[in-house]
């Protein structure tokens, strides 16, 4: 059980990395300075950005439970 949730925390980690990156640039920060500010004319609709943003909240819920989880079996192990 351990080893699963250990695969899906470094699965989770990885995914919330890609999806946070896709998102669209809010200001003039770090992704204007990189190109944000040509792709804001490019990027989707708003609906695509809305399912981007929940499917990275789903990601980081799972992110978190998976963490709660391993700490809670960590804690209640047996001593070796």
């Amino acid at each position: 059980m351990q080893l699963a949730l250990e695969i899906i925390l470094v699965i989770t980690s990885i995914l919330m990395v890609i999806f946070v990156l896709l998102h669209k640039g809010k200001g003039g920060g770090l992704s204007s300075l990189f190109g944000g500010g040509v792709q804001a004319n490019l990027s989707g609709s708003t609906t695509v950005e809305k399912n981007l943003d929940r499917v990275t909240v789903i990601l980081a819920v799972i992110w978190v439970a998976c963490i709660i989880g391993l700490n809670l079996m960590q804690s209640f192990a047996p001593a070796a």
